[in-house]
């Protein structure tokens, strides 16, 4: 892989991220801001479970159980702030130096508590303990009446708020998500090529070679384990403040498939690839069903997955790491 080109890509797309707000205002087209900000936070997700399959070889299909933990976190705080009751003797509030952070650390916990009892199985096992954890914490937060139960709950305050920032302008919160979208992708970039990141790779490579030379491989795969439940916990915080809703569907199974999704049609292990994979995967889902409609197929429009499958197809059959490969080449 030419680095050159890849470090030009990557410079070239902040650029454009940057540029994009004030593209679609003079485009006359402001409200597909909205959808820039959707796919910045979905990428962050995205990253972060990129870290456990890709660099890890850990599948998780339960990886959104902390999108949920961190939307739960900000939408809960935001209730009781806006019906000024208190729970456990707190009270609630929108400020994003309490919410957010608080956001952070629950998932952060969460993600803890998840990891080590599930680290202690492999292969499918481990998919199907993670799944179960994430069904456990989606049927949890359907079970929360005062909350909304399955109807989920508004944020009827608006989003959060931080000193010097207006998170209710569009333009401002979508800079807001991409300047954590850029920071934690900073940090995944220097994780990765630490020696850390290297130890991550070995254990994907061969965990028992790891062991043997005394190099614990549970310890090393809860932490990156954490780091990634951390991740998501952010965006579902970014997500919850960007819909001013939290619904118990952003934990549900089908979630952690999407994210599974675009991280193998991007590329699995590249951390731009999930980048690239969700922007293709989020683009086609808000527009496919509007051409497919403007071509007369109302059925397909309504039903744009089955559309969308066959693309999926092709991209992993022909290009080896997704969409990474198609416009990189091969990685090594």
């Amino acid at each position: 892989m030419n680095y050159t080109h890849y470090s030009r890509f990557l410079i070239g797309s902040c650029i454009a991220l940057i540029l994009l707000p004030w593209l679609f205002q003079a485009m006359g087209s402001s409200y597909l801001i909205s959808t820039a900000t959707r796919l910045v936070i979905f990428a962050i997700a995205a990253v972060s479970l990129d870290l456990l399959i890709g660099y890890t070889g850990l599948v998780s299909f339960g990886h959104a159980a902390f999108l949920g933990v961190g939307a739960y976190t900000v939408g809960i705080l935001s209730f009781h702030a806006y019906e000024e009751t208190t729970l456990m003797g707190f009270s609630g509030t929108l400020s994003g130096l309490i919410a957010i952070p608080l956001a952070i650390v629950l998932s952060a916990l969460v993600a803890l508590i998840i990891g080590s009892l599930s680290l202690r199985t492999k292969g499918v096992y481990f998919i199907m303990i993670t799944l179960s954890f994430g069904q456990m914490l989606f049927f949890l937060f359907v079970s929360l009446e005062k909350y909304g139960g399955d109807d989920g709950m508004m944020m009827f305050d608006g989003r959060n708020t931080l000193p010097g920032l207006n998170l209710n302008d569009r333009i401002e919160f979508y800079y807001f998500c991409l300047a954590w979208f850029i920071l934690f992708f900073w940090f995944c970039t220097r994780l990765v090529r630490s020696k850390f990141g290297r130890t991550l790779a070995a254990i994907r490579q061969n965990e028992d070679r790891l062991s043997s030379i005394g190099i614990s491989d549970y310890w090393s795969k809860l932490q990156i384990f954490v780091i990634a439940g951390v991740g998501a916990g952010l965006a579902g915080a970014l997500s919850a403040n960007h819909t001013e809703f939290v619904s118990p569907d952003i934990t549900h199974w089908t979630r952690s498939g999407d994210l599974m999704i675009v991280v193998i049609l991007g590329g699995m292990g590249t951390l731009i690839g999930p980048v690239l994979g969700t922007f293709l995967f989020l683009l086609l889902e808000e527009f496919l069903p509007l051409i497919l409609h403007s071509l007369g197929f109302d059925l397909l429009s309504e039903h744009w997955r089955f559309v969308f499958g066959p693309i999926l197809i092709l991209i992993v059959l022909y290009a080896k790491f997704g969409l990474y490969g198609l416009i990189f080449g091969r990685m090594r």
